[in-house]
């Protein structure tokens, strides 16, 4: 199987890249997660997963 390009040259971007430190990130308090869960999913009875219902509906 043909490669594209050489192999010898691969990793030469990202070894040539200056290293940065990632930024903390600190997860919320397992109360306060538990209350946003239970806000969002039977206060505002949010269906599940990412594709939300269009709220104007049919134009």
């Amino acid at each position: 199987m043909p490669t594209h390009g050489s192999l010898t040259k691969a990793g030469k971007v990202r070894g040539q890249t200056p290293k940065i430190q990632g930024r903390a990130r600190i997860s919320p308090v397992s109360k306060l997660r538990n209350k946003n869960n239970y806000i969002k999913r039977f206060e505002r009875r949010r269906p599940p997963g990412q594709k939300r219902p269009e709220r104007g509906g049919r134009r």
